[in-house]
């Protein structure tokens, strides 16, 4: 039981290398092929934090392992996307390089303040990872952008606002925070407890 949660995020990182594979080199056939991985390693990714949870083993060396792998994970998922819809992706272009730009000021802004990447797995990192799985079911699954584009978009800059929010608020490097009010109350004394953190 103490294997599998890093058995499930070694899957989820091997996963994502055959989606860009399989995109890159296969016809529009490959698409429900693509969609059939992509909840695949979604089921990976829910399972790891169950297991790890029961095991007792969800340290904050699986969690920063499992942080970016999604990471990795989800940056096939935009490649395959691309491959498969290059012309919808630059029609777009500027709503994606906001995402894309607000990802990388987090992880510069964690790694200036405290020499770490950031590993919040807050609230509305984890509504955004759901518009995402709609987002790319539409892209990958359909070719079309439809209503899923536009609410994780949106979500994605509210979610990416909260990330850097709880980066400057935080006094020291924490993982699992789920919210920049959370965050505050940290910063003031009142220290978190595991269970209400979610995972």
């Amino acid at each position: 039981m103490r294997t599998i949660p890093y058995l499930l995020i070694a899957l989820r990182f091997i996963l994502a290398p055959v989606i860009a594979f399989v995109a890159y080199y296969t016809d529009e056939n490959a698409r429900h092929l693509i969609l059939i991985l992509m909840y695949s390693g979604i089921l990976t990714d829910i399972f790891d934090g169950i297991i790890a949870r029961k095991a007792g083993v969800s340290s904050e060396k699986l969690r920063r392992l499992d942080s970016q792998t999604d990471l990795v994970f989800w940056l096939s998922l935009g490649f395959a996307a691309y491959f498969l819809n290059s012309d919808l992706i630059r029609n777009h272009w500027k709503i994606i390089s906001v995402i894309f730009i607000m990802e990388v000021l987090c992880y510069i802004i964690s790694w200036m303040k405290f020499g770490k990447e950031t590993c919040t797995h807050a609230f509305l990192s984890k509504m955004w990872g759901l518009s995402l799985l709609l987002a790319f079911t539409y892209l990958i699954g359909f070719g079309t952008v439809g209503w899923a584009f536009y609410l994780m978009a949106g979500l994605g800059f509210v979610a990416h606002a909260d990330v850097i929010l709880i980066i400057l608020i935080l006094p020291k490097w924490q993982y699992d925070v789920p919210s920049c009010y959370h965050a505050w109350k940290i910063r003031k004394g009142k220290q978190r407890k595991k269970s209400v953190f979610f995972n």
